[in-house]
């Protein structure tokens, strides 16, 4: 099958306008807007992520100039944060509200995030890393 040279985007396509590392959180600007309840939405993180953002800032929208900041979570209500996030990436994502707030979704996986876990815990603490030999 050929692909066409000029094809309709969806309407539901956001593209980022800003992402920002502020306040302990990586905060991702979406256009200004009404995002419905139970609407999908594939968002497009378009700007770099700031090299100043830890690992595990949780990720949160704004919208247009709107400083309210809504969570990221994933499929299992756990806020995602920024090492599960890409640029140049679209996720899909539904928007959930309450009576004073709300959330976006995602309906895939994050990217994998780096973990450090203990293979196993045994009541004593843990030995500290070495560093490698020079």
């Amino acid at each position: 099958m050929a692909c066409k040279p000029v094809c309709k985007l969806c309407d539901h396509l956001v593209i980022s306008q800003a992402v920002t590392f502020a306040g302990g959180n990586l905060v991702i600007n979406l256009p200004a807007g009404s995002y419905n309840n139970r609407e999908k939405y594939c968002i497009v993180v378009a700007q770099a992520i700031p090299d100043t953002a830890t690992i595990n800032a949780p990720v949160v929208f704004t919208i247009g100039t709107g400083t309210e900041q809504y969570p990221l979570t994933n499929r299992c209500c756990a806020q995602v944060t920024a090492c599960g996030i890409r640029t140049r990436t679209r996720y899909s994502t539904v928007v959930s509200t309450s009576g004073t707030g709300g959330t976006f979704r995602l309906l895939g996986s994050a990217s994998p995030c780096p973990t450090n876990n203990l293979p196993s815990i045994n009541g004593t603490a843990p030995a500290a890393p070495t560093a490698p030999a020079a």
